[in-house]
């Protein structure tokens, strides 16, 4: 089954959300549509970033559960630029 990532991302935390709450309730979003392999914040270039792999069984299906969780995302932080990418050999390709 194709791996698939969603790369989000995020911005300021709307009031009173705890931080640690955010990468578990993400995470949940996706399970809800599809098996999650591993999730990560991560800053890059000053950036915060939320990354969740999944498996889907199409780009388009994934695109469902990328947007699906980039809604839900968007309940705890603004949610800046986003990206789906598909794991395809050894490399990643952009997908939407």
């Amino acid at each position: 089954m194709p791996s698939f990532r969603v790369i989000v991302a995020v911005g300021r935390l709307r009031p009173a959300v705890d931080p640690r709450d955010v990468e578990p309730a993400v995470a949940a979003a996706a399970r809800e549509l599809a098996v999650v392999e591993a999730t990560s914040v991560d800053v890059v270039s000053g950036e915060a970033r939320i990354t969740v792999r999944f498996t889907e069984d199409n780009a388009g299906t994934a695109l469902r559960v990328a947007e699906h969780t980039v809604a839900r995302l968007r309940t705890f932080a603004e949610v800046g630029a986003w990206r789906l990418t598909e794991r395809v050999g050894g490399r990643w390709y952009r997908r939407a």
